[in-house]
């Protein structure tokens, strides 16, 4: 087991599972164009693309830098393409600097959460970064290129706020809509001390679940201890963007000394 710090870059295509469905063919040569794209421009900036998950790269950088030059580098690239899909394709990109463990040419760990949550906030054409990675990059930008503050948002792990900065170029789109973050919604989803690890196939199907549309109330049984809130916290963070009025938590029984003040 090898730990060490690096900067990662993820990456994936707004609106995919959209374009496959309406547009098929164009889509499949679209998609070996952009594979081609992505993994030249990150290996010659000294990346290495440990995963790809659909249309969806990782890679990791020993040098922050080199992964902003990246990122920039490839939304350049594919903003200038032009493309057979109607449209074009719209990339979203993150990146997160932090220890990871690597193990068979792959990477574990909260560092690797972190920054798929960051990508999850971002839009087509965006390039996000952290604060870890903003300071690992020691000011070193792309040429023209600046950082603009996003301030503090609250990614859907529900643990920490995360200090968000958009990078802006001029070869780059730079308006966008507000960041996709728990703190742009109406909730009163509490912060989590630890983000929820090893639980991904229970929330996807508890998701899917409640977006079926057939599913009014979804029951979660288990032994006391077993994390059923937090797994339910979770659910709910990840479905923030579906209510207009809202997700929130109810706790029950309410306590003594919240009946006194109804």
């Amino acid at each position: 087991m090898d730990t060490r710090t690096s900067t990662f870059l993820f990456t994936d295509i707004e609106g995919s599972t959209r374009l496959w469905e309406e547009q098929p063919r164009e889509m499949s040569e679209a998609l070996a164009a952009h594979d081609r794209l992505l993994a030249e421009t990150i290996e010659r900036h000294g990346g290495r693309v440990f995963k790809t998950v659909g249309d969806a790269f990782c890679s990791a950088f020993a040098s922050a830098a080199e992964a902003l030059g990246a990122a920039e580098a490839a939304q350049r690239a594919l903003k200038e393409r032009r493309w057979q899909v109607s449209g074009g394709l719209r990339v979203r990109m993150a990146l997160h600097s932090g220890p990871a463990e690597e193990r068979s040419g792959d990477y574990f760990g909260p560092t690797l959460n972190r920054v798929a949550r960051l990508l999850s906030a971002g839009h087509g054409g965006q390039v996000l970064l952290s604060e870890a990675a903003r300071e690992a990059s020691g000011g070193r930008l792309p040429a023209g290129s600046s950082l603009r503050d996003m301030g503090e948002r609250r990614l859907r792990d529900l643990t920490r706020p995360e200090h968000v900065f958009q990078l802006v170029s001029p070869g780059m789109a730079s308006e966008f809509p507000p960041l996709k973050t728990l703190d742009a919604r109406v909730h009163n989803l509490p912060v989590q001390p630890t983000p929820l690890i090893g639980r991904e196939a229970e929330v996807k199907t508890a998701v899917d679940l409640l977006r079926g549309g057939q599913t009014r109330l979804l029951t979660m049984t288990g032994a006391g201890g077993s994390g059923k809130t937090r797994l339910a916290l979770q659910v709910a963070a990840e479905l923030v963007d579906d209510f207009q009025a809202g997700v929130f938590l109810f706790p029950w029984p309410l306590s003594p000394a919240r009946h006194l003040r109804r």
